[in-house]
Parts: structure tokens; C-alpha cells; sequence
């Protein structure tokens, strides 16, 4: 399954975005996200709205995918910038077609955080 949330034209560039989503930044920027536990890097272990999870950032060409490692839905999201239209791009996955309501809404409360927090920290 897959999700998404677009911001229109925030004034931020992709070196900038891609600085601002730091695994320590986390929890500022997504309220979904209580805690960062631990930091190494680019991999860490935070606590969310789903529990606890090991976690990965990669640096992509227009912005940062985190993974969620040991998530048994393979979460995965990637914060961008659309190369054409400058909006800020949130997109989520799952690897299953279909799940339960109740899941999807947590997903799609995930979602609405990230786009809340990214307007408030670029404000």
C-alpha cells in the first residue's frame, strides 16, 4: 500500500531538507515519533506510535528515505522535493495490498504529522 501528503512550494532546497531530516530531528518533526533512543548516524532506534524500532536513513537524490527495519509491514517512507514543481513530497509504504482499518488510519495519521511538522519547522 502506499501513501502520500504533498506540501506546496515550501521555501527550502534539497541540501536543506535533506540537513533538516536527521534521525535526531525525529521526534520535532513528527509527532507520530515519541523518542530517539539511540543515534548512529545514519541508522538509530526510535519509539513510536507502532513501538519500538530499529531505523535506517539513506540519502536519495532528491531528499531522504528512513526504514523502519524490523517493522513486520517493511515501513518505509521518503520526504523529497519534486524536482519539477518544488513541493515537498511524503510518501509511504507497506508491503501489503490490503490491512486493517485501523492500521491504515495510523499510517495516514503518520503521514498528516510529518506534513504538520515540516510546515511548522519551515514557518
Amino acid at each position: 500500500m502506499e501513501f502520500f501528503e504533498e506540501l506546496e512550494k515550501p521555501d527550502i532546497n534539497i541540501d536543506d531538507l535533506k540537513n533538516l531530516l536527521t534521525i535526531n530531528k525525529l521526534p520535532t518533526l513528527c509527532k507520530s515519533i515519541d523518542t530517539v533512543i539511540s543515534n548512529k548516524g545514519n541508522e538509530g532506534e526510535i519509539y513510536c506510535l507502532w513501538g519500538l524500532f530499529n531505523i535506517r536513513r539513506e540519502v536519495i537524490k532528491y531528499g531522504i528515505r528512513f526504514t523502519l527495519l524490523n517493522c513486520p509491514h517493511a515501513l518505509a517512507w521518503t520526504i523529497t522535493i519534486n524536482n519539477q514543481n518544488k513541493n515537498i513530497i511524503i510518501h509511504c509504504t507497506i508491503d501489503k495490498k490490503e490491512q486493517e482499518e485501523e492500521f491504515i488510519d495510523s499510517i495516514n495519521q503518520f503521514i498528516k504529522d510529518w506534513s504538520y511538522g515540516i510546515k511548522a519547522v519551515l514557518k
